[in-house]
């Protein structure tokens, strides 16, 4: 796992980022059609920000927060391109192909070195393979601080000058995790790009231990695993002894979520979801231009292709090879499967634009797609988001921690204590999620009737809304000479409103601005 401190020492070179901006425009650019991504839909602000509302007068900025995930990232795990290629291949042996599905093995492979290869050559990306950021999550980390600044100018122009006496914090915490540790990196390089002077004020604080002796000590400073990576907190690097400790009842929220994620009633759910019939239609219509009607008839009789086989690439330069095998786990044994992991793979694709790979959007026609993301969106919803009613909020209890954080950051604004001008936190989807169902924000925290199956139809939420690639939610805390402060969150950099219980917090009707004190209580008394 690289740390926080080398991963800063690495400086991107502007004609490497030049490129990325070009290649990642040009991407976005060349789009053509409605595309169906959903929570990987690339990164894109959803508000621009000559249309924000005037900050009320007399207020000035204090305090920033952020949560943001990770930015556009590559597959990973070398799982379904493995087996969705090992699939191809039995088609060619067999005369299988159609001319369209004569034209995927080579784009699978393509995707495939991509994968291998990825973040090679990148300053900043120590280890290169699967699940790094791509080029285009480099640059949306890159754009998303950079709009940061430029919207509050004021507040780093105050923070760079108390540097030399009474130094006001940019708090940098990440889950540990590589892209997100990359994220991070990444984007405190933008903020030092456009603001050298913001550079003595970085504090990564010591990571949040656990209370297992046998990993104190052993992570990077700037990582919370229980603000962060509550969703996968474990006994052997995560359980407290001590019961009254906040971090204790996180852990134990992590591990009834965990019991929910691997619970018979998830399972039926998911095959609910699976075996709806505009599925397998769908999934029928792929497979029939890209295979023969016999190769696609033959999974009735147990045709079955896994992620096994080991397979080698090597850099352009020559200098790195890499050497994968996969671990047989993954199957395609229905023609749905087979049609889902060509799903995946399109929306990876989507987000390694720069890395120069296919675009899979001519294997999935756009009806079909639409009918994919439909799915995709009811696997997250029941996973990350709401889910059903009866589940008691299982999927998001475990990020109270993260937001007690959040208003504990404010609090020290509010009381006039300005040592904290930005708390930054780089983290994932199963992070982000949970914590707008918390909140409470319209569209992304309704749960259903155990016996209703999510819909288009029946349910606002939607991954691309919730958790496209660097999704983030930020807070601008203001103050007047009078000590009176004011809250804006913006959501994907859209000014959002909090859960509609808190209207009452609001200083104007539609006023995004909310009066932080009964903000603050709101939370505090509403369940």
């Amino acid at each position: 796992m690289r740390g926080q401190s080398s991963a800063m020492r690495l400086a991107r070179p502007a004609a490497l980022a030049l490129a990325c901006a070009l290649l990642c425009a040009g991407a976005q650019a060349g789009a053509s059609g409605e595309r169906f991504y959903q929570t990987k839909t690339p990164y894109q602000p959803q508000q621009e920000m000559a249309r924000y509302q005037p900050v009320p007068a007399g207020y000035h900025a204090v305090q920033t927060q952020m949560l943001a995930r990770h930015g556009a990232r590559g597959l990973t795990g070398f799982k379904t391109d493995l087996a969705l290629y090992n699939l191809w291949l039995q088609a060619s042996q067999e005369g299988a192909l159609t001319p369209l599905g004569a034209a995927l093995g080579p784009d699978l492979r393509q995707l495939m070195r991509a994968n291998f290869l990825l973040g090679y050559g990148v300053p900043g990306i120590s280890k290169p393979g699967y699940g790094n950021e791509t080029m285009q999550g480099i640059q949306e980390h890159t754009a998303l601080a950079q709009r940061m600044q430029q919207r509050l100018p004021e507040l780093f122009r105050d923070a760079a000058a108390s540097a030399a006496q009474q130094p006001r914090r940019i708090t940098v915490v990440t889950s540990g995790k590589d892209r997100a540790v990359d994220s991070g990196a990444f984007f405190v390089q933008a903020l030092l790009a456009r603001q050298a002077g913001l550079a003595p004020l970085l504090d990564y604080p010591p990571a949040r231990a656990p209370q297992a002796a046998s990993a104190d000590g052993k992570r990077p400073a700037g990582t919370d695993r229980y603000q962060l990576y509550f969703h996968q907190l474990n006994a052997k690097q995560d359980k407290g002894s001590d019961p009254a400790d906040p971090l204790y009842r996180t852990y134990m929220d992590s591990q009834a979520y965990q019991a929910y994620a691997s619970s018979a009633d998830l399972h039926t759910k998911e095959g609910e979801i699976l075996n709806q019939p505009r599925l397998a239609e769908a999934a029928q219509v792929v497979l029939a231009r890209l295979f023969t009607p016999a190769f696609v008839a033959s999974f009735s009789q147990g045709r079955r292709s896994t992620n096994s086989g080991t397979y080698s690439y090597t850099s352009n330069d020559g200098k790195l090879v890499q050497t994968l095998t996969g671990d047989g786990h993954t199957v395609i044994d229905n023609p749905t499967s087979a049609a889902l992991a060509l799903y995946e793979l399109y929306c990876a694709a989507a987000d390694m634009q720069g890395e120069g790979v296919a675009d899979f959007g001519r294997y999935l026609p756009s009806a079909q797609a639409a009918v994919f993301a439909e799915t995709d969106d009811a696997i997250s919803f029941y996973r990350k988001g709401p889910a059903s009613a009866g589940s008691g909020g299982v999927t998001y209890r475990m990020a109270q921690l993260l937001l007690d954080d959040f208003f504990n950051t404010a609090d020290a604004a509010a009381r006039g204590d300005l040592s904290q001008a930005a708390k930054l936190r780089f983290a994932h989807a199963e992070t982000v999620v949970p914590f707008a169902a918390l909140l409470g924000l319209r569209g992304m925290s309704e749960s259903l009737p155990d016996d209703v199956t999510y819909r288009y139809d029946n349910s606002p939420w939607r991954g691309e809304t919730v958790a496209p690639m660097a999704a983030n939610v930020q807070w601008d805390v203001y103050r007047n000479a009078d000590g009176n402060t004011l809250v804006r969150m913006l959501y994907n950099e859209k000014e959002t409103a909090f859960k509609p219980a808190c209207d009452s917090a609001r200083i104007g009707s539609d006023s995004f601005y909310y009066d932080y004190g009964r903000l603050r209580a709101c939370y505090r008394n509403q369940p």
